[in-house]
């Protein structure tokens, strides 16, 4: 562990397999504070640093999500005292994380260099959409300029020439850049614990990870499988008419995946297609055709009969269920897949341990709540907003 004057970081603030890890958050937007609830959710002790006035999203905290888990302090960097009280924190830390735009947390004294100078040790992640160097990272952004001029913004969509579909913010932000950030620091982490192991700064650009999760595309391009610029024209971009999906009579929507020809062989015959038009998978050049038949039978029944048909089977075929719908889902409800804490009903934490697993133990962080318990538990300081007046 991090030095902690002897004291066993474990205890009431988790016992998932990151117990007795400690994780200090200076509080942002996005993929940052996901990744830093990840930890949290696996027994991490996570201290959020927020900032007088928040980070002017608007959202009451007691719905902010990512925040679960957490613990706060209120601390204005740009204060006299403040820079202190974050370099107090990262003496004690094992990870901190930060998502500001490259050199702001060297010009508020926060950055890696005294960091790493309090505590060798200390693994500094860096969360940002460029990345720390390079002819754009300066500027701003967001998950969609992210996915646009990293490819992965033109995998999907329907026909070729229409605008690419606009996605949630889950592939960029979260996908290529929280998980990426996670993956590095806590391989960082096992790198600082090992032998003459020392801290290093982990940068994290969702630029970076977003291309990385296209590497199985790049593959298929070298390939010849995958026609560049042909989207809605591939087998996984919507062309296929046995991977997409399908209006029913009540119009709602059904997901078909039944890519391997076992599956489809099942998915067409619960379908109802007749010999001829299941024969037309083999034939991409009437793909059109077999889309129009597909789509053709799934409007004569509803979402919950076609539902009730295929369920239990391999034909690789699901409902489009809402966000309100998925936690009811028979098979999400039976592994405990959602869940409810404080009232408020949200995913459980993910992946599972057999041993240690992670749980939902605190409400979202409010807002410097905390501080008196963190000065306590991390041996630090008496932390307040602000110390002796502006800077």
């Amino acid at each position: 562990m991090t030095a902690t004057n002897g004291r066993d970081a474990r205890g009431a603030h988790g016992h998932g397999p990151l117990a007795g890890v400690r994780v200090v958050e200076l509080a942002g937007i996005g993929p940052g504070p996901f990744a830093a609830m990840l930890l949290a959710d696996l027994g991490a002790d996570v201290v959020r640093v927020d900032r007088p006035g928040g980070p002017g999203l608007g959202i009451d905290p007691a719905y902010d999500l990512t925040n679960r888990n957490k613990r706060s302090v209120l601390v204005d960097l740009k204060a006299d005292g403040g820079p202190a009280a974050v370099l107090d924190l990262a003496e004690r830390a094992d990870i901190l994380i930060e998502g500001y735009r490259p050199g702001v947390a060297e010009r508020l004294g926060v950055g890696p260099r005294p960091c790493l100078a309090r505590n060798p040790r200390l693994v500094y992640g860096r969360m940002t959409g460029w990345g720390q160097e390079g002819p754009l990272a300066d500027r701003a952004g967001h998950d969609i300029t992210y996915l646009a001029v990293t490819g992965g913004l033109s995998l999907t969509g329907g026909a070729p020439g229409a605008p690419p579909p606009v996605p949630a913010n889950l592939l960029g932000d979260y996908a290529g850049g929280a998980l990426y950030l996670v993956t590095g620091v806590l391989a960082a982490l096992h790198h600082a614990r090992g032998p003459g192991g020392t801290g290093q700064v982990v940068d994290a650009a969702i630029t970076d990870g977003a291309a990385h999760l296209t590497t199985m595309i790049h593959g298929m391009l070298a390939a010849g499988t995958w026609r560049d610029g042909l989207r809605g024209g591939n087998l996984l971009d919507g062309g296929c008419p046995f991977y997409g999906t399908y209006e029913t009579a009540d119009g709602r929507h059904m997901a078909v995946g039944a890519l391997e020809e076992r599956f489809y062989d099942r998915f067409a015959h619960l379908l109802g297609l007749t010999p001829d038009e299941a024969a037309l998978r083999g034939d991409p050049a009437r793909w059109d055709d077999l889309k129009e038949a597909v789509a053709a039978r799934f409007r004569t029944r509803t979402r919950a009969a076609w539902t009730a048909l295929f369920e239990g089977t391999d034909a690789c075929v699901a409902p489009v269920l809402s966000l309100r719908e998925a936690p009811a889902h028979p098979h999400l409800a039976a592994r405990g897949t959602f869940t409810r804490h404080g009232g408020l009903t949200q995913p459980a934490p993910a992946p599972r341990f057999s041993a240690t697993p992670g749980t939902v133990r605190r409400p979202p962080a409010q807002p410097g709540a905390d501080a008196a318990d963190i000065a306590r538990d991390w041996d630090v300081p008496a932390i307040r907003p602000t110390e002796g007046g502006p800077r």
